[in-house]
């Protein structure tokens, strides 16, 4: 009688990835690592509590958005949540509520260095999860009030931090970056491949 032997999937043995995000940039960042993931969308209060300190607040978010979405995922699924935001003496810079709120921030980074913190947490399924930040500084142009109301009817600041994105349009308003540029658009790329590593999970730059 002949053996049944089957094929060895390395694939199979892999935990699933879920990206508790619905950021489509940061999605396209988790892509480029060559990952294979879902999407689920988290549902959290974004609102920074009463003093709170930027990084802290970010922190905060991210583990937030881990936990939200890992009663939804299988139990040994490798949860990524990330949360961005830009901050400048101390102020947290988050979406603009509309053309005046994008005015009053592009203004307050106008030639000047700010700071950009993206948090991402971490776990496997329900445990508790693991953070870290990010900080990139960037630095400015000197925006003109004709400039600022042009980017904005260029429709990208709506859905970004600090009412700019470095990756499109925004990149135009920027002088100077020191750190990571991933981070600025929202996901960190050597430390998320580290981090999905250290879970088993290979990216393209993982060894053959």
């Amino acid at each position: 009688m002949g053996i049944l032997t089957t094929g060895h999937d390395p694939a199979a043995a892999r935990p699933p990835v879920c990206l508790a995000s619905s950021s489509p940039r940061r999605a396209a960042l988790l892509r480029t690592l060559g990952v294979e993931f879902s999407i689920v969308t988290p549902d959290v209060d974004e609102r920074p509590l009463q003093q709170e300190q930027p990084e802290s607040y970010v922190l905060r978010l991210a583990r937030n958005k881990a936990l939200n979405v890992s009663g939804t995922v299988p139990p040994e699924a490798v949860i990524i949540a990330a949360d961005t935001c830009v901050t400048r003496n101390g102020a947290i810079y988050g979406k603009p509520l509309d053309l005046d709120d994008a005015r009053t921030m592009l203004k307050a980074l106008s030639g000047a260095w700010h700071e950009v913190h993206t948090a991402i947490a971490t776990c496997i399924g329900t445990q508790a999860p693991k953070g870290l930040l990010v900080t990139t500084r960037v630095q400015f142009a000197v925006l003109s009030d004709s400039v600022i109301d042009a980017y904005w009817a260029s429709g990208e600041p709506a859905d970004k931090a600090g009412a700019y994105g470095i990756q499109g349009l925004g990149g135009a308003l920027v002088r100077r970056i020191e750190g990571s540029y991933s981070a600025v658009v929202g996901l960190p790329l050597a430390e998320t491949a580290s981090i999905l590593s250290r879970h088993g999970v290979p990216t393209t730059l993982s060894p053959s």
